[in-house]
């Protein structure tokens, strides 16, 4: 994000998409289970990852503010955390150094640049899934972010690394698996999280997708606001349907890179129903945004990709 812990500004307030889904059934699958109610606004309103009840964890803020929760404003990941491989370590603790100092680090959001798996999920608080026969289209509030999944296919033998990877969905029952590989890591401020964890060309991200019950996802979000706070204050970022008898959305996102991380790690991102407009904005692809006066690295290739 911006230098401003704070969402981007709102340029343009504009009505939230609709759009239905239609369960195209699969080859020779006419009398599968109608697939889950995944259209419409999904909105959130806590940066990061939610850490999973066992196993290993996603990095968390060593910032705290005096009520205990994550300080937004200044970003120390935790570089203590054994999921690390000690050379990414000291890379997250530089990072932290550079913003306890006061100043920024330039990440994806702060250059207006894609959010790629994982990222995407550490920073984005609204999405909306479209979904047609054969693909699947993404949608996030912040920064008007596009992703796009083909469904029911596979990557090709030889993946060309792009700004969003390769992405490949199907699904397992109710649950929406969608598979990302070949994240370009040309940017040199494309990373994991908030912190600045860095990724390789081997980054290979599995999200799952599942509606729950509407109390528990309530629960979920509210027991994390409490741990690393509340974007936007008492009022949110984002307008939240309080009603609980609808369905929330859980996205379990497994992530390995065997060349940054000691072992694979799992995280939660929870969802549930928005019921604010879609806030389109206008962000426009720079070197000098995250930091005034101080220009970041401009990626350039030394051979074509292709």
């Amino acid at each position: 994000m911006r230098a401003n812990p704070e969402i981007s500004a709102v340029l343009v307030i504009t009505g939230f998409v609709s759009v239905a889904i239609v369960a195209w059934p699969a080859s020779g699958a006419e009398n599968a289970s109608p697939l889950p109610e995944f259209a419409g606004p999904w909105a959130r309103n806590a940066f990061n990852f939610e850490p999973m009840a066992s196993g290993p964890v996603p990095l968390v803020n060593l910032k705290r503010l005096a009520d205990g929760t994550g300080d937004a404003g200044q970003l120390v990941g935790d570089y203590k955390n054994p999921i690390l491989k000690p050379e990414v370590a000291e890379i997250v603790k530089k990072k932290g150094e550079i913003s306890i100092s006061g100043e920024a680090y330039p990440d994806p959001s702060n250059h207006c640049a894609p959010y790629a798996p994982p990222f995407n999920f550490a920073m984005q608080l609204g999405m909306q899934i479209l979904e047609k026969k054969d693909a699947l289209t993404i949608i996030y509030n912040q920064d008007d972010q596009v992703r796009h999944v083909r469904m029911n296919g596979s990557h090709p033998t030889r993946v060309t690394p792009s700004a969003m990877g390769d992405s490949v969905g199907h699904y397992e029952g109710d649950t929406l698996v969608i598979d990302t590989v070949g994240i370009a890591t040309g940017h040199p401020y494309t990373v994991i999280d908030r912190y600045g964890t860095p990724h390789s060309e081997a980054l290979h991200v599995v999200e799952r997708y599942r509606l729950i019950d509407g109390a528990a996802a309530k629960e979920a979000q509210d027991v994390y606001e409490k741990r690393e706070g509340r974007v936007g204050g008492v009022p949110g970022a984002m307008l939240i349907n309080p009603d609980t008898n609808l369905k929330g959305l859980q996205v379990q996102v497994t992530v390995e890179d065997p060349k940054v991380f000691t072992t694979p790690w799992s995280a939660n991102v929870t969802y549930r129903r928005g019921r604010g407009a879609w806030q389109e904005q206008v962000c426009a692809e720079n070197p000098v945004d995250y930091q005034s006066g101080k220009r970041a690295a401009v990626p350039q290739a030394d051979k074509p990709d292709f």
